[in-house]
């Protein structure tokens, strides 16, 4: 679920002129940029897929697509979310709103009808964790 598809897949925008071919990594990224705007989203994509979007961060190249799967066809889109939640926020809350961004952007931007979007939250990132590390030890 955390890998993205490389198939290029005609859209449904064809005229006299020719047609636009959008790639699936393009209506990825595109769903990826959505579900990072989503309030109580902390990060997107599992450990691992996390650990080498670290690693990409590090060398500023950045992979918007992290944590996203699609499956395109010629008129529709079904995708997979997989994300890292902030404590409290209410995780239904959360995967419904992600859910909407992502429709409404691809259907908005990419131009497709959107059939289904999974959401999978596999954590939850505690604020403190960070913060525990920047503390000075109680004790020498």
């Amino acid at each position: 679920m955390a890998t993205t598809t490389t198939t290029t897949t005609a859209g449904p925008a064809e005229s006299a002129l020719g047609k636009t071919v959008i790639n699936d990594a393009v209506v990825a990224k595109v769903a990826g940029i959505a579900a990072r705007e989503v309030p109580g989203v902390y990060a997107l994509g599992g450990g691992a897929a996390r650990a080498l979007g670290a690693l990409r961060d590090a060398v500023n190249a950045t992979d918007l697509g992290q944590g996203i799967s699609v499956e395109v066809g010629e008129r529709q889109v079904a995708a997979d979310v997989t994300i890292v939640a902030e404590y409290p926020v209410a995780l239904q809350k959360v995967a419904a709103d992600v859910r909407s961004a992502i429709a409404q952007a691809i259907e908005r931007i990419v131009g497709l009808e959107v059939t289904e979007v999974n959401v999978t939250i596999n954590d939850v990132h505690v604020p403190s964790d960070d913060d525990a590390s920047d503390q000075e030890a109680r004790v020498q």
